[in-house]
Order: structure tokens, then C-alpha cells, then sequence
């Protein structure tokens, strides 16, 4: 036994040697401590059993996570900040492809699919209660990357801007008709009803978040106007047609093999010179989701290149006319997520576990570091089927007195609802 320990703390002190451009102390299963870097610990590893040289032995990356789960080993700080060293060292990647002793087997993403298995992997992370999210995301239960005016930006300002600066780039005008491709809780389904004047109709393969929006909607009175379905993309591209169509935070878990299907759904389902917005993480190196992610939180899930996404949209009938990078905008959000997430962390070990808060933690502690590492980025992406030639020849309209224009277009709605009762 005490050979093996020697040897499992030759690895692991060789392995977080590796670790260059930050300070930390690591604390070994024989309560012997050692430091890294010259300045004041930003953080603080602590092995709690000798039986750890197991970690050192294929997927690395999925054994640490899985430790850290089990309480194997403990933390203390940020884990962003341990997150970020690692990638800046090479030690861990946004996808599976990682160099040197924390080299990982590949996880084949983008296999065959079927349409059960894609609700499976759907409601592996999507189901687990609307109560569950309702406690750390913001009150329109926007699970998607917010936008930010300014740093001092409420969560719920910033996710109501993400709306309206979505929807504005669509132009919708009242009376078009608006499909939301995985519309989680139908916050902008109703937006877009309400505020905008469109018909909207949301699709998504998460039951739970069905049910929560097929209620708000009934409760805010909005059946005519916002309708959220339950189906898979595919099989409404054989039945309609929308002037509009926005897709938030989906095209990552369609799979790598299916992006070219999901991308000739949406020319299908897009009216010649309609316009659609796509709104999707990208990675800047292609390969598939690192082992833990695609283990834990997001089975089946691949996240593309953004010259992967406009290659398969210039595949098709679609013509580009803006591309925005968002990252910083979802590192903001992350980190608004995760202190919601903290402060409810007793309610959230009650309804579940103490290794499933250690899970999310992780989860999203370690996405806030892909995107402050640029490692892991968020585009939105305007397109129309087709040559579009009702488009202002500039952008002012998307920035200059935005809130002047919805609350206008507010009152305009209003105005055509109350003259056509």
C-alpha cells in the first residue's frame, strides 16, 4: 500500500508540475502539502483516499470529474480558476482531443440516431424538473446565453435583451409567422406573440419544459397568438412553412452526423426570403465533446465549428448576412448561473444529491473558464433562404434606441389587437 502511494503521488505531482501560469497548493493523501507557482494559492486540491492511481488511466479528464463527484478529492475556491489553468496548459480541452499525460480515447459522437434516443439525451438533462431550474435561472426560465448592455445588468434584464435583440434581428412584423426550433420554456415564443405581434409556435423534445410552457401560455391568455408543440423538427418540415424561424441553443445536441439534416429542416421550413437566426456554441477546433460532458450532462451532444455551421448553411439556399460572437455574454451568464446555483444548493442536494451538486458545480464552473479561456465561443448566425432584399442596409435599427423601437412596436401591436376586437 505504501509503494502505491508513492507512486500515485510521483504521477500526480508530475501531472500538476504541467500546470504553468497560476498558484495553487495540493494536499496528498499522506497530509503532506505542496505548492505550485510563486503567488498566494488562487485554489486548493485535497486527495482524500490512496487509492487514486486509477485516475492516471484512460480518460483522465472523465476520471478527475468523477472523483471530484464521489468527494474522492475536494476543493476549495473557484474551480473556474482551476478549469482555465488546465486549458491554458494544455491539460484539458473543450473536446475530447487532449495532449499530453491527460490524453483521453475519443468518445464517438454522432452516431446513429433515433428519435427515442434523442428524447432520452433530451430529457437526461432537460427533465429533471421545472422546479429544479426555476431555482438558479432567471424568471422567464431562459436556458441560453443572455446579453449584456452593461456588467451591472440584472440575469433577467440581460435574458429579456437576448430576446429582444434576437427577435429585432429577425425584423418581425406583426402578423409573421414564428417558429422557435427547440424553444425550451417559450419565453420567446411569447415575446415574440406579445410583443412583437407574431404568430409563434415553439417545438421541443423536453417534456417537461412542454408542460411548463403550454401552461404559462394558458395562463397569460396567449392561446391565439403562442403554441408550444411537442415533436421533433423533422416532422414538421413535412407539414409547414414560417416566414421566421429562430433556433437558440439546440443545433448542439442534433450531432454531428445530423447537422446537414437539421439544416436542410430549416430550409424547408422557411418561406422563400424568409429569415432564420441560428444561435449555437462552437468550438474552435472540431472533435467531439469531452468525455465528462458528453457523460454527464449532455449525452449525444457535439458542438460544432462555426466554418462547420456556414459551410452546411452555404450548402444550401441560404445566404449569410451577420455573424455575432457572444462569448463574453455567456461567460457572464454562466457565472450568474452558478451563483444562483450556490445559493440554493441546499435545496438542490435535498431534491437530488450531494454528488449531483457537485456535478453542476463542476458543469458549470468549468464552462465559465472555456469561455473566459476562448477556447469554447457563441454565435448568432442571420440567414435567409434565398437572396433578401428587404433587409435595411445597415444595423442601426438593431442598436441605436432599442428600447424606444420595442416599447414602440409595443404599442403598435396593442393597437392593431384592440382594432381588429
Amino acid at each position: 500500500m505504501k509503494a502505491r502511494q508513492i507512486l500515485t503521488g510521483h504521477a500526480l505531482r508530475s501531472l500538476f508540475g504541467q500546470m504553468h501560469g497560476g498558484s495553487f497548493s495540493v494536499t496528498y493523501c499522506d497530509s503532506t502539502t505542496q505548492h505550485f507557482g510563486d503567488d498566494e494559492p488562487q485554489f486548493q486540491i485535497s486527495f482524500c483516499d490512496d487509492s487514486l492511481l486509477d485516475l492516471l488511466h484512460g480518460d483522465m479528464l472523465v476520471n478527475f470529474g468523477d472523483a471530484y463527484m464521489d468527494g474522492r478529492m475536494d476543493f476549495e475556491g473557484d474551480l473556474a480558476d482551476l478549469m482555465s489553468l488546465a486549458l491554458r496548459s494544455g491539460l484539458m480541452s473543450a473536446t475530447g482531443e487532449v495532449k499530453g499525460l491527460a490524453g483521453t480515447a475519443l468518445r464517438v459522437v454522432g452516431k446513429l440516431r433515433s428519435l427515442n434516443h434523442e428524447k432520452e439525451n433530451i430529457a437526461h438533462h432537460y427533465d429533471l424538473g421545472n422546479d429544479f431550474f426555476s431555482l438558479w435561472l432567471d424568471e422567464s426560465l431562459t436556458y441560453s446565453c443572455a446579453y449584456f448592455h452593461k456588467t451591472s445588468d440584472s440575469l433577467e434584464q440581460a435574458q429579456q435583451q437576448k430576446i429582444d435583440h434576437s427577435l429585432r434581428k429577425l425584423r418581425l412584423k406583426p402578423d409573421e409567422s414564428l417558429l422557435d426550433i427547440g424553444c425550451g420554456w417559450g419565453a420567446l415564443v411569447m415575446r415574440a406573440a406579445e410583443h412583437f405581434g407574431g404568430k409563434a409556435t415553439g417545438i421541443t423534445l423536453s417534456e417537461e419544459q412542454y408542460a411548463g410552457a403550454s401552461e404559462l401560455i394558458k395562463a397569460r391568455g396567449m392561446q391565439g397568438h403562442a403554441s408550444v408543440r411537442l415533436m421533433h423538427y423533422s416532422s414538421l418540415a413535412r407539414e409547414e412553412q414560417f416566414d421566421k424561424i429562430v433556433s437558440i441553443g439546440m443545433m448542439e445536441h442534433v450531432g454531428k452526423a445530423n447537422l446537414a439534416e437539421f439544416t436542410r429542416g430549416v430550409e424547408t421550413m422557411l418561406k422563400p426570403d424568409g429569415l432564420a437566426l441560428l444561435h449555437s456554441i462552437t468550438v474552435l477546433k472540431e472533435g467531439p465533446v469531452n468525455g465528462w460532458i458528453e457523460k454527464h450532462i449532455f449525452p449525444g451532444g457535439y458542438v460544432p465549428t462555426l466554418s462547420e455551421i456556414l459551410s452546411h448553411l452555404t450548402s444550401r439556399d441560404f445566404r449569410v448576412w451577420d455573424v455575432e460572437n457572444l462569448a463574453p455574454h455567456y461567460r457572464m451568464t454562466l457565472d450568474h448561473w452558478s451563483e444562483r446555483f450556490e445559493q440554493c444548493v441546499p435545496l438542490v442536494r435535498k431534491k437530488f444529491s450531494e454528488r449531483f451538486v457537485r456535478m453542476w458545480r463542476l458543469y458549470l464552473r468549468a464552462s465559465s473558464a472555456a469561455f473566459r479561456e476562448g477556447v469554447v465561443e457563441v454565435h448568432q448566425i442571420l440567414v435567409s433562404r434565398g437572396q433578401q432584399s428587404g433587409l435595411p442596409l445597415t444595423r442601426e435599427d438593431l442598436y441605436s434606441s432599442s428600447k424606444h423601437r420595442v416599447d414602440e412596436r409595443i404599442s403598435l401591436v396593442g393597437r392593431e389587437r384592440c382594432s381588429t376586437v
